[in-house]
């Protein structure tokens, strides 16, 4: 009996930066998304930071079962609202910055 391979949830943080003057529109505009993106199927985490040296930038930290959760979250009328007030808020593209989780065990030494 064959198993299917075990699936790992995709972990990615995304960098979202104002404009100048919409630092507070924008912040109220990812807020908004938080309890909508957490109830959607698929969704593990979806949590809100500030970076602290640079009011406006903000990161969210998203953990999806799969691909096919993100997709899922990017095609959502909340999404898709937010997604129609990019060129109003952000001052430069979303930056999804995928990540690998590394466990919490030691790699021998090669050589």
């Amino acid at each position: 009996m064959s198993r299917a391979p075990l699936s790992h949830p995709l972990i990615a943080l995304a960098r979202v930066t104002a404009r100048p003057s919409q630092r507070e529109a924008l912040q109220n505009a990812l807020v908004e998304l938080i309890e909508p993106s957490r109830a959607e199927p698929g969704c593990f985490d979806y949590t809100l930071f500030e970076l602290q040296e640079q009011p406006g930038t903000f990161y969210v930290r998203e953990t999806w079962a799969d691909q096919e959760a993100l997709d899922f979250h990017m095609a959502t009328p909340h999404f898709q609202a937010f997604a129609a007030r990019f060129g109003e808020l952000l001052e430069e593209p979303i930056r999804l910055t995928r990540l690998r989780e590394v466990p919490p065990v030691r790699v021998a030494a090669s050589g």
